[in-house]
């Protein structure tokens, strides 16, 4: 783990430079500790914001930068935090209809037969490794790399609430209407996804169109 400070009120603590589950697995550990830390009062820290590698750490400003991080570091050195043991998470079986416009494409690119496809897809536990983008959209760990797809190269500029696409080796579903330049193969119920956090795990279930 590396500190890399953003300002001076915001410290990133950075544990990998790919993308994989196992530096999102420490990334979480760490969320998840601070989370339930003292720290999180005496630093007076505002918020934190997983990605893929790292920890965003917000403090309030005027705290000095190095007491921050020197503090972090000790929180960090335990036995416990060093484990990097990801936290349990709550699991949601999302329902959804594969009858997206980009699938029987993406499906064809791959050599696959659509019902091949989508059992793939529903065949996996993802985990979420961090929300952004838009509010409550989950960025996924666990695709299958048989459904890996180069993002659109002419994003859509709309794409509808609840669509589940692929882009690249990620998988994720869009809250809300938005631009786009994923891979939409289904669609569910945006709602859903207002009560997922990071460290959650997502199980796609196909129901009928």
């Amino acid at each position: 783990m590396r500190f890399q400070f953003i300002g001076d009120a915001c410290v990133s603590l950075v544990f990998g430079e790919k993308i994989s589950l196992a530096t999102s697995e420490k990334v979480l550990a760490a969320y998840q500790t601070l989370r339930q830390s003292r720290l999180f009062r005496d630093l007076g820290l505002l918020d934190l914001v997983p990605t893929y590698r790292s920890l965003a750490v917000h403090f309030c400003p005027g705290r000095d930068p190095e007491s921050v991080r020197e503090a972090l570091r000790d929180c960090f050195a335990s036995e416990r935090a060093a484990a990097g043991q990801p936290p349990a998470g709550q699991r949601f079986d999302i329902p959804v209809r594969y009858d997206g416009p980009d699938l029987e494409r993406l499906a064809r690119s791959h050599g696959l037969a659509i019902e091949e496809a989508i059992r793939i897809h529903s065949d996996t536990d993802y985990r979420v490794a961090m929300v952004g983008f838009r509010p409550h959209f989950p960025y996924l760990i666990g695709l299958d790399p048989r459904l890996e797809t180069p993002r659109l190269e002419t994003p859509r500029t709309r794409v509808p609430a609840g669509s589940v696409g692929i882009g690249g080796a990620q998988t994720g579903i869009y809250p809300e209407d938005s631009p786009g330049g994923w891979n939409l193969i289904g669609r569910t119920d945006p709602k859903l996804l207002q009560q997922i956090r990071p460290g959650d795990i997502l199980r796609f279930a196909r129901v009928a169109p």
